[in-house]
This record gives C-alpha cells, structure tokens and sequence, in this order.
C-alpha cells in the first residue's frame, strides 16, 4: 500500500474509532514504527490529525468558515427541508426574528404566513422578504460583513434593545453536547442578544453541523424551545437536548421527543 493510500485508510479509521496508536498502525498496515511515525508527521502536516501520547486523534475543533455562496450550497436539500418545516411554525401576524443563516433563508422564502413583521441581520433575507405582501421588514443597523451578507457589531446589538418577538429563527455552524457553537465572538454577542428578545427560539440545523464544534461557544441546549433538523439525532445530543426540554422537529417527519 502506498503512503497515500495509508493516510487515507488512517483517517477513515479514526472517523470510526477515535484514535490511534503507533502500534495499532504497525499491526493493521504492516510497516515498521519508523514509517508509522512519518505517516503520522504528515498526517499532522496537513492538518488532518493531531498527534497525541503515543498515537493520534481527529481535530475536534472546526476551523474553516466558507463565505455566503459556498454555505448556500452545502447540504442545500436538506436546508430547504428544514426551512420549509420552519415556515410552517410561523403563524398570521407574528413577529419574528432571523440571523443570517443560509438554513434561516430557506426559511424566509418559504414563508406563507401574512402580516408578519421581521427583523433581520441579513441582507439576503431582507431582500427576499421584499417580495412578500403584507410583511414589515427591520434591518438591524452596524458593520456589514461581505464574506457572510450580514450585519453586526455594537450598533446592531443596540438596536435589538428596541424590538421583541415572538419568535427566532436561528442557524448555528456547530453543535455537539456542550450546545451551539460559532467561529467568532461577533457571531455569538448577536445571537445572544437576539435570544433576549424573542419569547420563542428555534434553531435550524442540518446533520452536518452535528459533532462540530467551533471557537466560541454561544449557548447551551437551555436557551432553545425548538431545534428543527432533517435526521435523527444520536442518543447523546438527544438526550441532551430532552433533559433541557427542547422539541426536536425532523423536517418531514415526526418530533423526536419520544
């Protein structure tokens, strides 16, 4: 077998088992330490392990971030699953609250509910709630990211102090059992503070976002009524998530909180 192929079979081991040792790698591939090593350093090199005591195991931390156009396209059956099962929790005359997620839009274009007034942070969602008769459009005011076409900082945590909702829509990047997590601290300051304004909040995450876990944690399960998914959680996050009492929502299925 050559290095290549080895490496590649060695991060397939571990997305199975956890971790590795030096001579557990000896034994399966039949090479000698020395060369388990070097398999390992590249591994490493390239980012796709960390080194530990005597072996190795997958990164736990999530660090890349696609911009707004490569988001929209991951796993985007499975978004618009769980947007069109958002929509449907909106009802005539509510108001409501959206981040920017790209999950969140799908939700947005969805919609079918009258006289709702929203308040948003992105600009894509304001620009398809235009199209909408009979609904009230809020654009959080502040610094505009082009990499995600939204809008944070101090200035659009201060203009949530003069709204309040019934209901919020949020994305998140990553979820394992310690709650949501983002890639930046600006990210987490405006979710929370979106959070402190909405009676009702109901995250939306497709299953890839499940065992992620980014740099900054933003809540734990106890800040969430609803989570709205498209596959059957593990018995972990599930039983997390039900001890906390959130509702779990399977996009066209049954609710999960059996």
């Amino acid at each position: 077998m050559f290095q290549e192929e080895r490496l590649i079979s060695i991060v397939e081991y571990l997305k199975s088992n956890k971790r590795i040792t030096v001579d557990l790698l000896c034994e399966l591939y039949d090479v000698s330490r020395d060369t388990a090593r070097r398999d390992m350093v590249k591994l490493e090199e390239q980012g796709r392990i960390v080194r530990t005591r005597g072996g190795a195991i997958l990164p736990t931390l999530s660090k890349e971030v696609r911009n707004y156009e490569q988001r929209l396209q991951e796993e985007s059956l499975s978004k618009l699953t769980i947007g069109k099962a958002a929509a449907q929790l909106v009802q005539d005359g509510d108001y409501i609250m959206m981040d920017a997620s790209t999950t969140v839009l799908h939700a947005a274009t969805a919609l079918s509910s009258k006289q709702n007034v929203v308040v948003t942070s992105s600009i894509e969602i304001a620009a398809i709630l235009t199209r909408k008769e009979e609904t009230t459009i809020h654009i959080l005011g502040g610094v505009l990211d082009n990499k995600h076409h939204s809008v944070y900082g101090a200035k659009a945590i201060e203009m949530l102090s003069d709204y309040h909702v019934d209901k919020l829509l949020i994305g998140t990047c990553g979820i394992t059992e310690e709650g949501l997590s983002a890639p930046n601290e600006e990210d987490c300051y405006l979710v929370r503070a979106m959070m402190q304004h909405a009676d009702q909040v109901i995250v939306l995450a497709d299953h890839s976002k499940f065992g992620k876990r980014l740099f900054h944690r933003v809540v734990g399960f106890e800040s969430i009524d609803i989570l709205i998914t498209d596959q059957a959680l593990s018995s972990e996050i599930k039983d997390k998530l039900l001890a906390a009492e959130v509702e779990i929502v399977l996009a066209g299925g049954e609710d999960q909180d059996d």
